[in-house]
């Protein structure tokens, strides 16, 4: 995929301090745009947005999604084309611990996004709501959740996700049918990747154990999950925003996640981790109590691979050996900007 169409292109895009949101600034600098950030300052320390330094190489605004009136200062002052919606309350478990604020952030957030785009139509000319795979309701199916199913997550960050994709049709059907802006949301499996240092997510949980010298606790290691690394849905999410600026037809509502064999448990997932960082990893099986998450969740894609002709690049396997390299970069005290670009640069060839 060919990504020149962004050189100078203002692109505004929301929660761009997170992993993914880096990953994707990361993708849209290396092409030339011009890129805005709006989101709270990095969820954690250390976090890949300032390890990467692009800061230098955009504008970026610290503020908060639920905070109207700064957020349209921003439509008003820099006019972005395109708008990309990452800004969320993404940890299902600190959803259980705080539920208003994640609702406040996931669902007001998105209202608050889009009657900014609402107001800015004269300038804004492409919009992606980025939501997640557990918008659906859960039936714990074997096979993958379409666009077309029930959307009604069980906890509180899976129904606020939920929330935000119909906030994004309503405006849609209210708003911007017959406009010349084009409206899409993106529900991405589980991302993995270089960077990532969530708490209560698995990846960053091997690397924090395997970095200290200890087992790596695996909470429900039969759970099935659409693993992926996170340039697949990045470059997913910029080719859906940049083919509907082009032409609208190319607006809907899209899954975002890896081929039927990349959809594993996560015991599996941390053997291949063990297996590519090397014999001093291993993991154990400890029962820990705790709140409802889905076991079995997979997507079916067979919708964007059909409209844009689009399909996953790296397997799991991959995609876990490019997150063991760019950890080892980082531990030893290497230049993890650099490693971004090369992988970014590899992922496209």
């Amino acid at each position: 995929m060919n990504f020149d169409f962004y050189r100078g292109k203002k692109v505004l895009v929301t929660g761009h301090t997170g992993f993914k949101g880096t990953w994707l600034c990361k993708t849209l600098i290396n092409y030339g745009a011009n890129v805005i950030g709006y989101s709270l300052n990095p969820p954690t320390t250390p976090n890949v947005f300032s390890l990467s330094g692009i800061e230098k190489s955009m504008k970026s605004i610290i503020g908060d999604i639920r905070d109207y009136d700064k957020l349209e200062s921003v439509f008003e002052i820099e006019k972005p084309e395109i708008v990309l919606h990452l800004a969320a309350q993404p940890i299902v478990r600190d959803s259980y611990e705080d539920p208003r604020y994640t609702f406040e952030t996931n669902v007001m957030g998105t209202v608050n996004i889009l009657e900014c785009v609402r107001k800015h139509k004269d300038t804004v000319k492409s919009f992606l709501n980025v939501t997640t795979d557990k918008v659906y309701k859960n039936n714990e199916w074997e096979w993958g959740y379409r666009e077309n199913e029930p959307l009604d997550g069980f906890d509180p960050y899976s129904n606020s996700k939920s929330c935000s994709e119909l906030v994004t049709h309503s405006y849609f059907n209210s708003f911007f049918e017959k406009d010349d802006i084009a409206i899409s949301t993106a529900r991405a499996g589980n991302v993995i990747g270089g960077g990532d240092f969530a708490n209560d997510r698995i990846i960053p949980d091997c690397v924090r154990a395997v970095s200290c010298g200890k087992k790596i606790i695996v909470r429900n290691p039969h759970s099935t999950r659409p693993y992926q690394h996170v340039l697949e849905p990045v470059m997913a999410y910029l080719m859906i925003a940049m083919k509907q600026y082009i032409d609208k037809q190319y607006q809907g509502y899209y899954n975002v996640g890896p081929d039927e064999v990349d959809c594993i448990n996560t015991g599996h997932l941390v053997d291949i981790f063990c297996e590519k960082w090397g014999k001093e990893a291993e993991w154990e099986n400890v029962c820990v109590e705790g709140p409802h998450e889905a076991n079995f969740l997979k997507l079916d894609c067979s919708k964007i691979k059909s409209k844009f002709g689009w399909k996953p690049k790296w397997n799991i396997d991959t995609a876990i050996q490019k997150t063991v390299e760019w950890t080892k970069v980082y531990l030893d005290n290497g230049n993890v900007s650099v490693c971004m670009d090369e992988q970014i640069k590899e992922f496209l060839i």
